[in-house]
This record gives C-alpha cells, structure tokens and sequence, in this order.
C-alpha cells in the first residue's frame, strides 16, 4: 500500500468507506495511519476478497473523524453523547483535544461566544508574534540574534531559569526599595513634627539636624543603589523590546520610567533641600510612585489559573456589575431617606439628643453598611419607623446580592472550564 493515490476502503459498522491512503497518512501514529502499512492486513479485520479493512465501531462518528483526516479541522455531531465521543476517539487514537471550539462549546452546553473561546491566547502571542516578524527579517546581524532571548529572560519571567533567577532579583530589589520609601517617610515626618511644629526652621540647632541627615543620606544610597538596576533593567528590556510604541501604552512601563527620576533629582538639588525643606517633602510625595512598582509583582509571580479565569469573569460580566451598582445606589439613597424622616418625624419627645445622625449624609452612610450586611451599629433605629426602614433594608440588600450570585458563577464555571480544556490542548501540541 504504497503510493499517493492508491485508495484504501473501510467497512466501519456496515458503512463502506473509500479514501486516499495520503489521507489516512495525515496524523502519523494513529490507528488509521497504521492502515497504510505493509503488515496492517496481518493485523486487523482485513477481507483480502473485497479488500477492505472492518470494524464494528459508529459510522456516524467515523465520518467525522475521517473528514478530520481530509480538513484537519475535527467537528462531531451536536446530538452525540460526550462519553460515547470519547470512547470512540479512544479507539482511533485521537486526542480530544482536537475537536473544533465551536463544537466543543455545543457538546458541553457553554453559553459562550465562540470568539470569547481564544481570549487565553491572545496576551500571550502579541510579544511572540512581535518577536517574530523581526527575526524573520534579512537581517543576522548580533542584535536580531540575541533579541529574542534576552526579551524574554527579562520579560518572561518563567521562559527559563535564568528568567526565574533575574525576576527573583527584581522582586528583592522592588520590596527593597519600598522598604527603604517608607523608612524615609518616617524620618522626615519624625524629624518636621519634632521640629518645625514650634519653632522655625532657623532656630533648629545643628545637632537637631545631623542625626536626621546623616540617616537621610544613608537611606538615599540605598534607594540609588536599587534605582541603578531598575535604571539597567528598564534601558535593557526598552532596547529589545518588540515594538517601543507598545512598550509605553503598558502602565508597568511607564512606572518603571517614572520610578527612576526621584532619586536622581534629588541628588540633583541636594544643596537646595537643606536650604528648602519644603522641597525634599515634594520630592518624597513624587516616591509615592514606587508604591506602584508593587504591581510588577503579579507579573514576576506565576497567576494561578483560577485567579486569572476570576478576573476575565469580572471584566465579562462587567455590564451586570454596573447595573447592580445602580441599584445598590438607589437602594441606599432611598431606604437612608426613609431612615431620616421616619427617625425625625416619628421620634418621641423622650429621645431629644438621642439621634445617633446630624444629617442626611449619615442615614446615607447606614443605609449602605445596612444594605451590605455589615452592621456596625454605631447608628440605630430609635423609632417604630426606624426599625421596619431597618429591616427591609437588611432584606432587599441580601436579596440584591444574593441574586446575582449565579449568574457569576454559571460565568465563571464556562470560562473556567474553556481555561482548563485550552490548558490541555497545549500540552497535547507541546508533546
């Protein structure tokens, strides 16, 4: 059975099948492949009078597997049982991960758009597809060579160990230097209570001044040293980086650009700051911005699955989160209303000086902890009024949150379960 277009003929159930043995030789290792080998008459059901190769499976399912084999795109049947499916895939030796999205979606009853089926690719293949069309280029010079590694050691951080390794660095140096903000924050708010609260700043002795500034520049060399790799790690990753438009349209980056110019200014005007103290304040108010770099955080530490599906979950459903916003809102404002003017005018001469709120912004305030359940009870109801008010706010806040509950959940099963089948379909490719 040699050649292109000799033809093989299948008997599956009592249905005749004829193909091209190049087709069966389409997915090498499979079953049908095996049909084409020499020995395969030796080997299974083979009628050497009719020339064709039986067996007692559905030729509803085959029909499909084998236009897999002409297409390479495998679609089933939307009424076929999953187990029976599987079972049948089994036996021909085809991963279930091949079946098409759009069926996949129908055999499992997902209620999602097929387009929404592809979302978990598609962060991942901008940089890679980037990286692509520029090593595709004519160019072999050491820059194109290189590129791609070093993008992805400082970009990737789980692309290799010496990813791992240099992202290991980054987070030391990221919870460093936020270490170091706070601990300056603190000596400057110590040292401008102690001293510029009662006196000014010209009658502060020298001796005041010096323990503060000897520790201020030694908190200023540790935080220079931090900002010197963030200053080598940000200009490497922005020379190999793909595309710098992009670059700059990810906020990470920009923070990372704007972390490194405190430090330097201060160096800058360290002259001025003991003439302006006013000056070193700003400047320590513009540090906020490391705070910022604790973000980089999720993206050097490894998101778990069912963390990323919860926050795609989110953003789907983002419309019925407004909505229920709105209502959370119209509750509060008309259940905190009802609260005030059923205390107010309801209230016995006896509880004069007893309201526990001054206005309306109050009643607001307990409407919203009672509509969420939380009940502080630093505000309650004095009144008969006040007291119905506050038990159907309790009442309509746990059904506006109970409500919609399954609906996230329904949501989130679907994405959660199209997150673990794409997973799986990975690492059949990647074997």
């Amino acid at each position: 059975m040699e050649g292109s277009k000799e033809k093989i003929i299948l008997n599956i159930g009592g249905v005749r099948y004829e193909t091209y043995s190049s087709t069966l030789r389409t997915f090498p290792g499979t079953k049908l492949c095996s049909l084409t080998e020499p020995h395969a008459p030796s080997i299974y059901d083979y009628d050497p009078t009719t020339k064709e190769f039986f067996f007692d499976r559905s030729a509803e399912i085959f029909s499909y597997v084998l236009n897999y084999y002409r297409t390479k795109h495998f679609h089933c049947p939307i009424d076929t049982c999953r187990s029976v499916l599987e079972e049948e895939l089994a036996f021909w030796e085809i991963n279930e991960t091949q079946l098409a999205s759009c069926c996949w979606l129908k055999l499992n009853n997902k209620e999602v758009q097929p387009e929404e089926f592809n979302v978990w690719d598609e962060n991942e293949q901008t940089d890679d597809q980037c990286l692509i069309v520029q090593t595709e280029r004519r160019d072999f010079s050491w820059r194109t060579r290189w590129q791609p590694k070093i993008w992805s050691i400082f970009e990737k951080p789980f692309s290799s160990f010496s990813a791992k390794c240099l992202a290991f660095v980054s987070l030391l140096f990221i919870v460093g230097i936020v270490i170091i903000f706070c601990e300056e924050t603190k000596a400057q708010f110590e040292f401008f209570t102690a001293n510029f609260t009662s006196v000014g700043y010209s009658e502060v002795s020298h001796d005041n001044r010096e323990p503060y500034y000897h520790q201020a520049a030694y908190l200023l060399h540790l935080e220079l040293f931090c900002v010197l790799w963030f200053t080598f790690e940000f200009s490497v990753r922005f020379c190999f980086c793909p595309d710098k438009k992009l670059f700059f349209q990810n906020p990470l980056n920009v923070v990372d650009f704007l972390s490194l110019f405190p430090v330097y200014i201060e160096l800058f005007v360290a002259g001025q700051i003991q003439r302006m103290p006013s000056l070193g304040l700003w400047l320590g108010f513009v540090r906020i911005v490391y705070l910022l770099k604790l973000l980089k955080i999720s993206k050097l530490i490894e998101t778990p699955l069912i963390l990323r599906v919860l926050c795609y979950t989110l953003k789907s459903i983002l419309r019925e989160i407004c909505i229920l916003l709105m209502i959370l809102a119209f509750e509060t404002v008309f259940f905190g209303a009802l609260f005030f003017y059923g205390e107010l005018l309801g209230s016995h001469p006896s509880y004069t000086g007893e309201l526990h709120f001054t206005d309306i912004l109050v009643c607001f305030w307990w409407a919203l902890i009672t509509l969420t359940t939380v009940g502080y009870g630093d505000i309650i109801p004095l009144t008969t009024v006040g007291q119905v008010t506050a038990a159907l706010a309790a009442v309509f806040g746990m059904l506006t949150i109970i409500i919609p509950i399954p609906i996230f959940l329904v949501k989130f099963k679907s994405y959660y379960d199209i997150a673990i089948f794409k997973q799986k379909l990975k690492r059949s490719k990647k074997h």
